[in-house]
């Protein structure tokens, strides 16, 4: 689609001064704080070339139009194979409606007003909890499987390793009140020596994915195989890499422990973790096993991190979500708030079952859900087992306490003695990364700790680096910094 005609249809402009319209500042939203932006596409088509360059005369075609990418693409004589259902924003002033964009407008970055970026900086957690309260639009698992990220070169000479897709029992999430399942798929891929050297051990890396998807499209974004061979190639000391789905009903576990979704927490640290020791030639030690997780599997890892450092000896934490203690409703006026709460409360009533919600909340409609689940379990209230963090529309206190309980920088007090105890910790952010805030917050509590750890801000959004990141930096911190010895310490 012509970047130009896309341009000038969502920019509100003056004599002097131009700026992204509301819609634009949603979408810019929701891919600072999720690297995605809410749009159901389905279907497959190139998109056309643009019918003039930067600069050029405006396109004939009017860029405002509903239907502008079916009359594009019957100017170029193709008959149109992709599908853009048009969304709407509730809960707002009027209504917004999303006209239909392409998947890869967030690489076209926009100048947002500085009031909008004051607003990022004030409470980057409650900004992105506002997306996802507000932004209740369909977004397709085929869209959350296609978030783009940059790919490495393959590194020429890199050597194949096994992967293998096992599914692990968790006896800690048994009895999980919404149903979810109970053996979980796993995908483990081995060094490239494992098949030769039968004596050789290994470190293992347990690899925490983010908020909608799952372990298998968390392979599509950071790439492995590909990435694991490259960085082995280009000198990391070869390790198992583990690879756990946690993806719950409502699309995420938050790695958590609680009655309704199961305790996933223990499940990471416990259950996964004894049957790789189990099953494969680790070396069954503390110091030989690394963490590392991204968004929610950020969170994660911070998460189980601050709490195990008997199971884990590296930890790595990227771009992680749900730092700060977070209330519903999210920002903005009280009148506007309230009104946000009040129709969550009533789609939550009015559900059957966890099926039943699930399906009206498709995509991070359904974050508000997990949350609650993950954070708020009650097994006194059927069929969800779950309490809203407000009551007809107003903060209920209660239970906005437990969610600020479950926030990492309200906790990490509690832990400073087990982080001391990492042989090293990392975390990194892009810098167009709305959580880079937060994560900057949990590295200047560390630095006033005297705990040593890096943090960089590099330059991308919330997800574009993740790949690139995971063979250059990622793997080459836990080469360095766990051990491949049995007798390491």
């Amino acid at each position: 689609m012509d970047a130009l005609a896309f341009a000038t249809a969502r920019m509100r402009e003056n004599r002097t001064a131009a700026m992204p319209n509301p819609t634009v500042l949603l979408f810019k939203m929701g891919r600072d704080c999720f690297g995605t932006i809410p749009v159901e596409v389905t279907g497959d088509s190139p998109q056309p070339t643009p019918a003039c360059p930067p600069g050029g005369d405006q396109p004939a075609i009017n860029p405002g139009s509903h239907t502008y990418p079916l009359e594009v693409s019957v100017q170029v004589d193709k008959k149109p194979a992709v599908q853009f259902a048009e969304q709407t924003l509730g809960a707002l002033p009027g209504s917004i409606p999303l006209r239909p964009l392409s998947v890869n407008i967030y690489s076209y970055p926009v100048q947002q007003p500085e009031l909008f970026r004051e607003k990022v900086q004030m409470n980057p957690a409650e900004l992105c909890l506002a997306a996802v309260i507000t932004m209740t639009i369909p977004l397709t698992p085929q869209l959350f499987a296609r978030v783009q990220t940059n790919v490495p070169d393959v590194v020429p000479g890199a050597k194949a390793v096994t992967v293998e897709h096992i599914r692990i029992h968790g006896t800690a999430l048994e009895g999980n009140l919404e149903g979810d399942a109970v053996d979980r798929d796993v995908i483990v891929l081995l060094p490239p020596s494992d098949e030769k050297d039968k004596k050789r051990r290994y470190p293992a890396v347990y690899t925490l994915h983010g908020y909608s998807i799952g372990a298998e499209q968390w392979t599509h974004e950071i790439h492995v195989p590909q990435t694991v061979e490259g960085a082995f190639a280009q000198g990391s000391h070869e390790m198992i890499v583990v690879l756990p789905d946690s993806k719950t009903i409502y699309n995420g576990s938050m790695y958590s422990s609680s009655i309704t979704t199961g305790d996933f927490e223990k499940f990471i640290w416990h259950d996964v973790v004894g049957y790789i020791d189990g099953h494969y030639r680790t070396i069954p030690s503390r110091t030989s096993r690394g963490l590392v997780g991204h968004s929610m599997g950020g969170y994660g890892a911070s998460r189980i991190g601050m709490k195990h450092s008997d199971v884990f000896g590296a930890l790595y934490i990227k771009s992680p979500c749900c730092m700060s203690p977070m209330a519903g409703g999210g920002p903005g006026p009280a009148d506007q708030m309230k009104e946000r709460a009040i129709a969550g409360e009533k789609k939550v009533a009015a559900a059957k079952s966890p099926a039943d919600l699930a399906a009206q909340s498709p995509g991070f409609a359904a974050a508000q859900d997990a949350t609650a689940a993950a954070w708020a379990p009650d097994p006194k209230s059927p069929p969800l087992y779950f309490d809203l963090p407000t009551k007809d529309g107003i903060p209920a206190q209660e239970i906005q306490a437990k969610y600020a309980a479950n926030a990492p920088l309200a906790f990490v007090d509690q832990y400073i003695g087990n982080l001391k105890q990492y042989r090293a910790i990392a975390m990194d952010v892009g810098d167009q990364d709305g959580l880079r805030f937060d994560a900057a917050k949990l590295h200047n509590i560390l630095d006033n700790y005297g705990i040593a750890n890096s943090f960089e801000i590099y330059p991308g959004t919330h997800t574009r680096a993740v790949a690139d990141r995971f063979q250059n930096h990622v793997l080459p911190f836990f080469s360095k910094n766990l051990c491949f010895t049995a007798d390491c310490r």
